[in-house]
């Protein structure tokens, strides 16, 4: 079968190749592929930045944001054939540490876990894979053509879910949400603030494209003002900050209600210098009783979550994040960003 590979921190290595056919062990789902999300963690390994092949391996199937079909499942499992499908990124360490040992994997104290398509276990980049029962979540058939988002919704589900046990160290309840970045993590986010009532703002500096219609449909404020004009103006109680822009994030940081709660999902770069007034954004932080969090990966309760958001999602709109779509033999052309790109997708069943 074809795979999509590369060869682990070595620019320009990735190819679509031939690998052996899975062989399901009698724990695990044989699951015929049908698309593969592409983000910027795939685009960073693909660029050698990082990555790690499986043990005795040069190579590594990539791909984490997976959706197939059931072809075949053990018969005392809660799956059958035709079922559709997602498979968990993240793996617990073996030791274990006390979170994973908790199924808190996404919080590994000692970073010996493990992830599909980006460290040590191949991804869902190829035309069949198999998933341990475990590590498997079913979609709603309604799904088919975008249940490919899940992976990038458990990473908002767990921001959510962090932002909502900060608050609830007193009384909460917030009214207003900003989103900062309109990418797929960014409306995802907006997404579920909108299925909280939540009243919705989003801010990206791009005035043209596809985001700011997707934003309206959602029923979300569109913004692409500087940061710190936006949030005053908003005083949001809560920031999902998906940039990883450092202005952007102190912006936020420094602009948000009493009480207010920032939970950062974008990675910075490093090397970028930015002066900032430390001594304000501790005060602000301390005497207002804000905080701030970073959240990163997921767990298998945030899949269960992410399902039953998709769940209740309108299809069409979840369709219109996805601007891009490329057959598996041109799959190297998703990994060349396009201005109005928002979502690329990779077709991966065997029609294309």
């Amino acid at each position: 079968m074809r795979a999509l590979t590369v060869a682990p921190k070595q620019s320009g290595s990735l190819e679509v190749s031939e690998v052996p056919d899975p062989e399901p062990a009698a724990d695990e789902l044989l699951v015929d592929a049908l698309a593969l999300g592409v983000c910027g963690t795939d685009r960073e390994i693909a660029r050698g930045e990082y990555g790690w092949a499986p043990p005795q391996r040069d190579r590594l199937i990539l791909g984490h944001e997976s959706l197939g079909r059931v072809v075949r499942a053990p018969r005392d499992s809660d799956f059958e054939s035709g079922d559709l499908v997602v498979g968990v990124v993240r793996r617990p360490d073996p030791v274990p540490c006390g979170a994973c040992a908790h199924g808190e994997f996404d919080m590994c104290r000692n970073g010996r876990y493990t992830e599909r398509g980006i460290k040590e276990i191949d991804g869902y980049g190829s035309q069949r894979w198999c998933v341990e029962t475990d590590f498997a979540v079913r979609l709603d058939p309604r799904l088919e053509h975008v249940g490919m988002l899940m992976e990038p919704t458990t990473v908002v589900c767990k921001a959510w879910e962090q932002a909502q046990r900060v608050g609830e160290r007193a009384w909460f309840e917030p009214e207003r949400v900003l989103v900062t970045g309109a990418g797929p993590i960014g409306l995802l986010a907006a997404l579920l603030a909108v299925q909280k009532g939540l009243d919705t703002h989003v801010l990206d500096r791009v005035v043209d494209g596809p985001k700011p219609g997707i934003v309206k449909a959602l029923g979300a404020t569109y913004h692409h003002d500087d940061v710190c004009e936006v949030a005053g103006k908003l005083q949001p109680d809560v920031v999902i900050e998906a940039t990883g822009a450092g202005p952007v994030v102190f912006g936020a940081i420094e602009n948000t209600g009493a009480y207010g709660i920032v939970c950062l999902t974008g990675v910075s770069p490093s090397g970028r210098t930015l002066r900032i007034d430390a001594g304000d954004v501790n005060r602000e932080i301390v005497l207002e009783n804000d905080a701030v969090v970073g959240s990163v990966n997921a767990n298998l309760r945030h899949y269960h979550q992410a399902a039953a958001a998709l769940a209740k999602a309108d299809v069409d709109w979840l369709a219109g994040l996805i601007t891009r779509r490329v057959p598996l033999d041109r799959a190297t052309e998703a990994f060349t960003a396009h201005p109005t790109d928002v979502k690329v997708v990779i077709e991966l069943d065997s029609g294309n």
